[in-house]
């Protein structure tokens, strides 16, 4: 209880303080809701003879966009592993390699396949370009350039992440679904389309519903390991997560106080979007 409860409550009372680690625990002062304001809060600024309105700090609200583009692969991703797991729920020679095969990049060290995606990136002697190269055709600089360092994260955390937890759950889902129901509609002349659309697919959706509430929060979450060892954050901040500026603020610019507020809006944006998908989302659910 204490290594838990301690570390929440220390968090709680820092978001409400200024703390500059290097000071020391004398350096702390207590700031109210100011970090609050300093982060989320929006202010009328005067320029060329105009008042306009303006977020306190642009970096989160750009910061907080980033996390949410690079969210947007998870429907991708929840489709992929779907694909994969009625594919490898059929009866085939080597049906279990391929499914160790398809899960062994969950089971890898995330900075080590990053370091691997950073090679295949790389626009003078990665994989990618070579290959690129090879059909007469010229490879940009994909980490390098914002145009093609979002959509370069989020390829890598695809090919990461469909053959994973994902597929696996789906998997468990397709062998829970009664064969008798499939036999029916096999009598009743039904296709492999009218099957999967009818049968396959609404007694999938707990699991669906279970995966994309997961997705989500750790979408909120992630990004750290991608960002930091991919782009370090670049460039020009395109491909920096929220996680990733609490980490800045903690480790880089040593303002404890500021990082401890972005952990408990980072956690409040979390909550009220799971709620909001369990009040929604739910009633899409059918259980049998």
């Amino acid at each position: 209880m204490c290594f838990s409860f301690f570390p929440i409550a220390a968090s709680l009372l820092l978001a409400f303080c200024r703390w500059d680690i290097i000071s020391g625990l004398k350096g702390i002062e207590w700031a109210g809701i100011g970090n609050f304001k300093s982060l989320i809060g929006f202010s009328y600024v005067v320029s060329l003879g105009k008042t306009t309105l303006a977020p306190n700090d642009p970096l989160f609200w750009k910061y907080l966009y980033n996390t949410v583009c690079l969210m947007s692969a998870i429907p991708v991703g929840m489709a992929g592993s779907l694909l994969l797991a009625v594919l490898l729920n059929k009866q085939f020679p080597l049906r279990n390699l391929f499914r160790t095969i398809y899960f062994l990049p969950t089971m890898c060290v995330p900075v080590a396949l990053f370091l691997l995606w950073r090679w295949i990136f790389n626009n003078q002697y990665g994989l990618l370009n070579w290959v690129l190269s090879l059909a007469g055709l010229h490879g940009p600089d994909w980490l390098g350039t914002v145009a093609w360092a979002k959509p370069s994260i989020m390829l890598a955390g695809l090919w990461m992440g469909i053959g994973g937890g994902g597929m696996m759950l789906y998997l468990a889902g397709l062998q829970g679904i009664p064969r008798e129901l499939y036999e029916a509609a096999d009598i009743d002349g039904a296709h492999a389309w009218q099957r999967f659309w009818h049968i396959t697919w609404p007694l999938l959706s707990p699991t669906t519903f279970f995966i994309f509430i997961t997705s989500v929060i750790g979408g909120f979450q992630g990004g750290f390991e991608a960002a930091y060892m991919m782009t370090g954050g670049g460039p020009a901040g395109s491909t920096t997560t929220m996680a990733y500026y609490i980490y800045q603020n903690a480790f880089t610019w040593f303002q404890m106080g500021l990082a401890a507020t972005l952990s408990w809006i980072l956690f409040i944006i979390v909550m009220v979007v799971t709620l909001l998908s369990w009040r929604f989302g739910g009633r899409r659910v059918f259980y049998f």
